[in-house]
């Protein structure tokens, strides 16, 4: 697939555009997770809640790293000992909008060169956007489908939950 400068500088505003719109979402749920119920684990083979909070937030720094530096690589980050929902959430607040800003700032011909997905795929960078928030929001939903069965309250994603009337 190729894609010009001017195309991958369209598509990078309504990626990351869609992406603002999803970060609050995404903040409530991982903010919902019960107080004392971060090692909750839906099966022996999920994730404890804190480390999919923590696996969302530090993909989407991954993500946007990756995109700057042309190339994708390194190790998944782990858990860090004593990690919290708030300093989980910290991460997310201190990272992302200054990656954000400089991937808006990138050269829309760097944002249209193929980048190699691990040898999976080769795509123009800039489509890893959709990657990232389509894996957001798939771990996001998980998550969520979590908070009531750790004693926590489901909070508006797209709208009204029951436990959230108020919405967003």
């Amino acid at each position: 697939m190729s894609m010009t400068a001017d195309q991958a500088a369209f598509l990078r505003g309504f990626l990351l555009g869609g992406h603002a719109m999803e970060m609050p979402a995404t903040k409530r749920v991982i903010a919902a997770i019960p107080a004392g119920k971060e090692g909750y684990q839906a099966d022996p083979k999920s994730f404890t809640a804190i480390a999919l909070a923590h696996h969302i937030v530090t993909s989407e720094i991954w993500f946007l790293k990756s995109l700057l530096a042309g190339a994708f690589g390194g190790e998944e980050s782990k858990v860090p000992e004593g990690a919290t929902t708030a300093t989980v959430l910290a991460q997310y607040d201190a990272e992302m909008p200054g990656l954000i800003a400089q991937v808006n700032a990138m050269d829309p011909a760097a944002l249209a060169k193929p980048i190699s997905f691990f040898g999976m795929m080769e795509l123009p960078g800039v489509a890893y956007l959709s990657f990232m928030n389509n894996h957001s929001i798939h771990h996001r939903g998980q998550l969520a489908a979590s908070l009531r069965a750790m004693g926590g309250k489901v909070p508006s994603i797209y709208g009204p939950s029951a436990d959230d009337k108020g919405g967003m």
